[in-house]
């Protein structure tokens, strides 16, 4: 088992025209957050400017984000209808891979 987020939902048409989503799942996962203690003094004057940098500046990203897709689906109208998901951005599924099926389960 492991956790996905939806992180984008886009219309597309397939090859015979048909509408349908394109749907990416990322992997869920906690980034192990390390602290480092700079050995020189100009190196703690440099991390202090940039601990402040982030938090005045929403350019500067407070911790680095990467984004790979696990699971992309592409589905038609139809075959998103059949699959009774309804995908939002930002939610969170639980996914178990057992006896040759994909199962999705909302998480709170």
């Amino acid at each position: 088992m492991f956790r996905v987020r939806v992180n984008k939902i886009e219309s597309i048409r397939d090859i015979d025209g048909n509408l349908g989503k394109r749907i990416e799942l990322v992997e869920e996962r906690q980034v192990p957050q390390f602290a480092i203690r700079p050995q020189t003094e100009e190196a703690k004057v440099v991390q202090e400017v940039f601990q402040a940098l982030q938090q005045q500046l929403p350019i500067f990203p407070a911790r680095a984000q990467f984004t790979i897709p696990k699971i992309i689906l592409f589905l038609t109208e139809q075959e998103y209808e059949s699959l009774g998901i309804d995908f939002d951005v930002n939610q969170v599924y639980e996914i178990t891979l057992e006896n040759q099926a994909i199962k999705f389960r909302k998480t709170a």
